[in-house]
């Protein structure tokens, strides 16, 4: 039987490598296999699909929750529709974030250049919402027609006496992960401008998180009991005038490393805050992100207050995690998402759920994250780089996974070959970070996996009673 079962993977392997392009090849490995060569960090195929993002897309997800700053979109309306209100990003104050604009260039503006209808487009808005900074996109035909933007923001800078900042982010220029270098770049023009006066030396700056479903709330609150002041949130549920005192806090925390790491990197060259990478994703992550925090500053009170709080909520969590782990024990779990260091968080959580994780992927991973991902899963599991819908249905359907987590555009894949699916992107609006948010996670697997409407999937096996 054993030997039955190894011939069957060499030729569902053999029938998948049909699938993957030729030139794609080196970007899918199979854990296991003796040879490790992951070429990543490289422009997609042409032709190839890929599920990245535009560098528009990418600079506007970064930048989007700031909630009391005007995001002006220089270019035709459909980017603008594309990416409005793209986060399930929620404020605790105004929403002028959430009111998506656009210059709606035209074939006039792109023969005559569009710069006075951005001019005006600006001081009306700013009349109009009275925002404390403005940010202006620049999409792929301003970057055709050469539009000055540096110039034309100058000058409505000076006339209202706010920031207004232009966003290079023609969508032409690479992929998602430079549109997050253009957000950051942006952004860094905003930090060292606000008085640091009343931060505490035990002060702390939440980079890379988008405030879904209120999540950064959540970790705001876990700090808060440790002692700790958090001076900006970068970016979710953001404001400008945090943002621009964020230089004088101690230490910056940075989650979703590919959105701001770069702004991080800045800030402790020209700052010298030093930053940690986080995750507050699964148990493990967040208890050691807890903990990394604590000793970081040297408090023992604050590690003594760390302990207490981890300890409180594990009290609470492991009793309501048993009976769920019970019936998931076993199933199998397909992960692709945008940063690698969520997959890190996503296989170590189903790995505390008993589960297996059998393919795992990312949009925008580089080699030492795939070195990471190939030590921390089983034989057998693919490893994926820049994947496609038609190389993610193929290995979804080889490994007969239960359960595959991605974002909106892996979620038709899984539906339309009767998988069961779990949104772990910008668009959820279920808070999944912190020990709250782990329970959240393992209820949402659990209801997706043991639904009976799957029985009803032709071809699809039955699970046995």
């Amino acid at each position: 039987m054993e030997q039955i079962l190894t011939e069957q993977r060499i030729l569902d392997e053999q029938q998948n490598e049909q699938q993957i392009l030729p030139e794609r090849r080196d970007q899918v490995y199979y854990k296991g296999e003796e040879f490790f060569h992951m070429n990543c960090d490289r422009e997609s195929l042409a032709g190839a699909v890929s599920q990245r993002a535009c560098v528009f897309c990418g600079s506007r997800v970064v930048l989007y929750p700031i909630v009391d700053a005007l995001h002006l979109v220089h270019g035709p309306v459909g980017c603008a529709v594309y990416t409005w209100d793209i986060r399930g990003s929620l404020s605790s104050g105004g929403e002028l974030h959430r009111l998506s604009f656009s210059t709606d260039l035209q074939e006039k503006d792109v023969i005559f250049g569009g710069e006075e209808k951005l001019a005006g487009a600006l001081q009306e808005l700013i009349d109009r919402y009275h925002p404390k900074a403005a940010f202006v996109y620049s999409t792929c035909i301003v970057g055709i027609i050469g539009d000055d933007l540096d110039a034309v923001c100058k000058r409505i800078s000076r006339e209202k006496s706010i920031p207004v900042i232009p966003v290079k982010s023609e969508g032409f220029k690479g992929e998602k992960r430079d549109g997050y270098i253009a957000a950051c770049s942006a952004l860094s023009r905003l930090v060292g401008t606000g008085d640091t006066t009343g931060i505490s030396p035990f002060s702390l700056n939440i980079m890379g998180d988008f405030n879904l479903a209120g999540e950064i709330w959540i970790i705001r609150q876990y700090f808060e009991k440790m002692g700790i002041q958090v001076v900006a949130n970068i970016t979710g549920d953001g404001r400008v005038d945090d943002i621009c005192r964020a230089h004088g806090a101690a230490l910056n925390l940075v989650q979703c490393s590919g959105s701001t790491i770069y702004l991080a990197q800045s800030m402790e060259k020209e700052y010298g805050i030093p930053y940690l990478r986080v995750s507050y994703l699964g148990i493990e992550d967040m208890t050691e992100s807890l903990y990394a925090v604590a000793r970081f500053f040297h408090d023992p009170q604050m590690m003594e207050a760390t302990q207490k709080l981890i300890h409180d909520e594990l009290a609470i969590l492991y009793p309501q995690l048993r009976k769920y782990r019970q019936a998931l024990r076993g199933k199998k779990a397909a992960i692709y998402v945008g940063g690698a260091f969520k997959a890190f968080s996503l296989v170590k959580t189903f790995r505390l759920l008993d589960m297996e994780v059998v393919m795992v992927g990312s949009q925008t991973g580089k080699k030492e994250d795939y070195l990471e991902l190939k030590e921390i899963t089983t034989d057998g599991t693919v490893i994926v780089d820049d994947s496609n819908p038609l190389e993610l249905a193929s290995f979804l359907k080889e490994k007969e996974v239960d359960i595959f987590v991605g974002g909106v555009k892996e979620r038709p894949i899984a539906y339309k070959l009767g998988i069961p699916f779990c949104d772990h992107n910008h668009e959820r609006k279920e808070a999944l970070e912190g020990f709250i948010g782990m329970l959240n996670f393992t209820r949402e697997i659990y209801s997706s996996v043991m639904s009976p409407v799957w029985q009803f999937v032709p071809g699809r096996k039955k699970d046995k009673k």
